[in-house]
């Protein structure tokens, strides 16, 4: 319950995002895992048109994460927060309806271009409005993404007893009700933009050396977080020859992270540097590979029986545990971190490079491990694609810890003091002063300089 009460003392603005995250992740999952089979199977496409069109939808959010974070600082981020969930909804609808190759790319770029609006803005809203309680913000913010995205797989794979047309329906309809709630209820806040242009902007961020550094370390944990989709799943149905076996693995992660993500995020911020437990959580994520292998990695036959298939799936659901742990450690850091670089008016841009960098750097992981996990099983060496993935671990671990003891990382703020359910609106309106000051003194720095006043948060 402990985990209930701390979302009930934050703003309103910041629960509704997590609300909002929630039901980002159920749609999305709910249609993206099963449209390369609704592709190929429904409508019979080659798999290279397959790749084609997934490839699009990939490129179209990863590509463009930095628009949608400098938009986000320029425009404000409810705009466009409410836009991408609009488009999402256009795009997801257009896989139902559509058979054509044409609208079946359309559909890719819109809901790709969808995420890399409403992903960079969300988190730039979330880290302004919780002020210094941003850490416990993104923890709680994780929570929500991790029940989300495993509602969404189970209710797609109710939907698909219909058909895939009434899963990507369902899922157009859940972006539909997110686009009008946050246009109905998520608060304007007034934007104070750059006062150049975007690409100086782009620039400020891409010469900002240490973040750039920070966001490659970050590599092992985005390649490492894919693997509960791709080799952990994989790895629990070799171990117990159950096609179901993947559902443990992300039930446990879920109920982990409802259970201890906001404790756990509490002590360790009163414990010692952020930068330090973002090392921490890479290295426990790297040892999560290695208890699998005992069952994965040494040949033979599959289980047998059904008590030898459960415990061939304990060292399995040990690395998922492990992983979980790992990220319920650093992700949280991570996110409260990268706003610290630069300065408040670049908070959507700083997150959306960081996106680019470590999107792309995560791709090239991804690729790897997919070569080992090819490699592994034609060749004898089912233990290649764990060891890669525990080497992608240590060396983000090590990076994370190099950039901190060269004193690179921005400083940690101070800890926050514990926030009872009385203290808690006087805490808001601390920070709401706090920020009101502050766009003051930035309005009378600019009107010096360029007397020009500019309103976020237009409506979708």
């Amino acid at each position: 319950m402990k985990t209930w009460h701390g979302i009930r003392r934050f703003p309103f603005a910041v629960r509704l995002l997590m609300v909002n995250q929630f039901g980002v992740n159920t749609g999305f999952y709910l249609l993206v895992p099963y449209l390369a089979t609704h592709l190929t199977e429904d409508l019979g496409l080659s798999a290279v048109v397959v790749g084609v069109v997934l490839g699009v939808r990939n490129l179209s959010q990863q590509g463009l994460f930095l628009v949608g974070g400098s938009a986000s600082d320029r425009l404000g981020a409810r705009g466009v927060i409410i836009a991408g969930c609009a488009l999402r909804t256009v795009g997801f609808a257009l896989f139902a309806l559509g058979d054509g190759l044409a609208v079946l790319l359309a559909a890719s770029v819109l809901s790709g271009f969808a995420g890399a609006l409403f992903n960079p803005a969300v988190r730039a809203y979330l880290a302004q409005e919780a002020g210094e309680r941003r850490a416990e913000a993104f923890a709680l913010f994780q929570v929500f993404a991790t029940a989300g995205a495993l509602v969404g797989p189970l209710l797609g794979s109710v939907l698909l007893l219909v058909d895939f047309r009434a899963s990507a329906l369902a899922a157009a309809g859940i972006f539909a009700v997110l686009t009008v709630a946050q246009a109905l209820v998520l608060p304007a806040r007034e934007v104070v933009p750059s006062r150049g242009t975007v690409l100086a902007d782009w620039r400020e961020v891409l010469g900002d050396r240490a973040f750039l550094a920070f966001a490659l370390a970050m590599v092992g944990m985005f390649t490492l977080e894919n693997q509960l989709y791709l080799l952990l799943p994989e790895g629990a149905r070799r171990a117990t020859g159950w096609d179901g076996a993947a559902g443990p693995v992300l039930v446990l992660g879920t109920l982990a992270g409802l259970a201890f993500q906001l404790r756990l995020t509490r002590a360790l911020g009163r414990r010692g540097d952020r930068a330090r437990w973002i090392a921490v959580g890479l290295g426990l994520m790297a040892l999560a590979f290695l208890p699998p292998v005992l069952v994965t990695g040494a040949g033979g036959g599959g289980p047998d029986g059904t008590a030898d298939a459960v415990l061939r799936a304990l060292p399995v659901l040990a690395g998922a545990l492990l992983l979980h742990l790992g990220v319920m450690v650093a992700q949280p850091f991570v996110m409260e971190l990268i706003p610290a670089f630069g300065r408040p008016g670049l908070t959507g841009t700083y997150f959306g490079i960081f996106y680019v960098v470590s999107g792309v750097a995560a791709a090239v992981g991804n690729a790897v491990v997919g070569r080992a996990m090819d490699a592994g099983r034609h060749g004898d060496a089912a233990w290649l694609p764990w060891a890669c993935c525990a080497l992608f671990g240590l060396a983000s671990a090590l990076g994370v810890a190099r950039l901190r003891r060269l004193g690179t990382l921005p400083a940690a703020p101070d800890p926050a003091a514990p926030v009872t359910a009385r203290e808690g609106r006087g805490d808001r309106d601390a920070q709401e002063a706090r920020n009101a000051r502050e766009i003051q003194e930035d309005r009378r720095d600019r009107e010096v300089r360029e007397p020009r006043k500019v309103q976020g948060g237009t409506p979708a």
